[in-house]
């Protein structure tokens, strides 16, 4: 293992979705803020979209991390995360149930959605907050969509009482777009999407898991001709950025390099078998200005909501390291067994974590509202 020649904690650039290594890139910081905001505005339905490996799921684990300390300050909230969505009508709505942790002997279905209806007024009545996530929903079939739009129907005169965020590749809108789903379209109430990373975006990106493992080297293993040739090689893909990154550190160990180089690389990437593409250019978004100041308003508040988020992440990520190397959190635990773990041990031990969460939280939550809206298109 390369940790300890590198004076590392643990491994930088495994291929998980530990929050305590999320990255406040830009359009994952911006996709972060729709998520946190929708779902504490109880908004209904969040859509998030974006190419294999930019770092979807690590954005949802990341706001249900957020949204489980928030918990904590007297907001409750009740989770079901269904990670594999390929499943027929009666096999969703029991996972949904079984996530939700809703006792229900009876196996109709009115009998499992009145269980579900009851559920989702009491958390309610208690200022709490339901959360249906669904990963790589791409793969949802339109029946399934179709009964998801018939959950999103719970709600009472003044609010949705389930908040459901699908999650998945750009194929998901090309659905969306589909005639039969006009209705379930019509219901999404904020969207977002991600992108592969800008060099810069990569340079801060590997400083910054390096960082978050332990190094505190006054030279990075990786110099700036090899991150050069690792964007060129991953086009700032996270996933394949964590794959390469990870290889060169180990066959740096193996070569007893403490400053890795072109060969090394070039070493890695043969290993992973990466195609040596040209990159191609991030296409900008344009940008309209009416000439009342509207513009200058959403500057101000981009500024606002970076702050009050990377406050939310830093403090996270704090919380996190309070936690020892948690052998109560088991492999097989699910995603939302092991954020209420890590909840769990951490409370009592920040006392001042609760109040910068909440400020963070009402502060971004205030931008959002203010902040101009931009419209869907689909």
């Amino acid at each position: 293992m390369y940790t300890t020649y590198y004076n590392l904690r643990e491994e930088p650039f495994r291929l998980t979705s530990d929050p305590r290594f999320f990255h406040l890139a830009e359009p994952h910081a911006a996709a972060l803020a729709t998520l946190v905001e929708a779902v504490m505005r109880r908004k209904g339905f969040v859509l998030m979209t974006g190419p294999i490996g930019t770092g979807k799921t690590t954005v949802v684990h990341t706001a249900l991390q957020i949204l489980t300390e928030r918990a904590a300050t007297g907001h409750p909230i009740s989770s079901a995360f269904i990670l594999n969505p390929t499943l027929s009508r009666e096999e969703f709505l029991e996972m949904i149930l079984t996530e939700f942790e809703i006792p229900c002997t009876a196996t109709s279905k009115p009998a499992r959605l009145s269980a579900l209806q009851r559920m989702l007024l009491e958390t309610q009545r208690k200022g709490g907050t339901s959360l249906l996530l669904v990963d790589e929903a791409h793969l949802l079939t339109p029946e399934l969509l179709e009964e998801i739009r018939l959950l999103s129907n719970a709600d009472t005169y003044q609010e949705k009482l389930l908040q459901i965020v699908l999650c998945g590749q750009p194929e998901l809108l090309d659905i969306l777009r589909k005639p039969e789903l006009r209705a379930l379209r019509q219901r999404v109430a904020s969207s977002c999407s991600l992108r592969p990373l800008s060099f810069p975006e990569v340079r801060a990106y590997t400083a910054e898991r390096l960082q978050s493992a332990g190094f505190r080297g006054a030279n990075s293993p990786f110099p700036m001709q090899v991150l050069e040739e690792i964007f060129r090689l991953t086009e700032g893909v996270p996933r394949l950025i964590n794959l390469l990154c990870d290889t060169c550190l180990a066959l740096g160990c193996r070569a007893r390099r403490q400053v890795l180089d072109l060969n090394i690389l070039e070493d890695a990437a043969a290993e992973l078998g990466l195609n040596e593409k040209p990159v191609e250019p991030v296409p900008q978004q344009t940008v309209v200005v009416n000439g009342n100041g509207v513009r200058e308003r959403e500057v101000a508040g981009d500024t606002v909501i970076g702050s009050a988020l990377d406050l939310l992440v830093q403090a996270m990520k704090r919380r996190r390291a309070l936690v020892p190397e948690a052998n109560q959190i088991r492999p097989e635990m699910s995603v939302k067994e092991q954020v209420a773990v890590t909840v769990n041990a951490i409370h009592g031990k920040d006392p001042d974590g609760d109040q910068v969460i909440q400020s963070a939280v009402n502060v971004l939550i205030q931008a959002m509202k203010l902040r101009r809206g931009y419209p869907m298109e689909l």
